[in-house]
């Protein structure tokens, strides 16, 4: 495997390091999907409808040779109800809080989806793809030194995306941010912003310098999942990785 340069937090190339074999995995995008359907499918909340909903009205039909829908209709009024065909009837085949929306997975496919994502990163092609925005000159992934961890102000973490050359990817983010089409916008998620830079780091004070940041997210090695790696399902993400992180990445299973 090729070797990746190790960056400053002023984007100098400080040496050149070969990344561990995890990273040259055999790339599986159905493995990924299917994990990342999961992971959802584990996520989601029991919901359903009152089992009686639809029905706590006195209804009778008017029986055959009067002219007019056998329909039940409202004992006060006369207005069609109770029956799933008519307007202001019950709901046919309602969801129900019992469903089981739970998936299982292989451990070894869940690892191989993991490991497979991680390989993804290094392959500009599939990062590219994805609709990253970064110099031709960077190495994937992007390994930064230790100090890149500590950086504690968005103004600084912003600078160092931008001496290594990856800064034209936040803009991105930023720029595609929208408002969602659908109900989700009286309902607490009115925006969608596209996801930006991975960062991976085994120091969480960068947490605060980049928590402002237009798509970027922040993970532990050790907290490190598909969702973070291919969101959405694809691969390719732009990823910074410390040192020490890529240390603990390569030493896992």
């Amino acid at each position: 495997m090729e070797k990746v340069n190790v960056y400053g937090i002023d984007g100098s190339e400080k040496e050149k390091i070969t990344l561990p074999g995890v990273f040259n995995i055999t790339i599986r995008p159905d493995i990924i999907q299917k994990s990342f359907s999961v992971l959802h499918s584990n996520r989601r909340t029991p919901y359903g409808a009152n089992k009686d909903a639809g029905t706590k009205h006195a209804t009778a039909s008017v029986g055959k040779g009067k002219g007019m829908s056998r329909v039940p209709r409202l004992t006060q009024g006369g207005k069609a109800a109770l029956a799933p065909c008519v307007v202001g009837g019950r709901r046919a085949h309602p969801p129900t809080s019992d469903r089981i929306w739970t998936e299982k997975i292989n451990l070894k496919e869940k690892r191989l989806a993991k490991h497979s994502a991680l390989a993804a990163t290094a392959q500009k092609e599939i990062v590219a793809k994805r609709g990253h925005k970064f110099q031709d000159s960077v190495t994937l992934p992007i390994i930064v030194e230790d100090a890149f961890g500590k950086l504690t102000k968005t103004k600084d973490v912003l600078n160092s995306f931008e001496k290594i050359g990856i800064i034209d990817d936040v803009d991105r983010s930023k720029n595609g941010t929208h408002i969602r089409a659908g109900r989700g916008k009286s309902r607490g998620r009115r925006y969608k912003t596209p996801k930006s830079i991975l960062i991976i780091s085994t120091n969480e004070e960068i947490k605060k310098g980049s928590s402002n940041i237009s798509g970027v997210d922040v993970v532990s090695p050790k907290n490190l999942n598909i969702d973070h790696l291919a969101p959405g399902g694809t691969s390719g993400r732009l990823t910074v990785i410390t040192q020490s992180a890529l240390t603990v990445l390569g030493g896992k299973n």
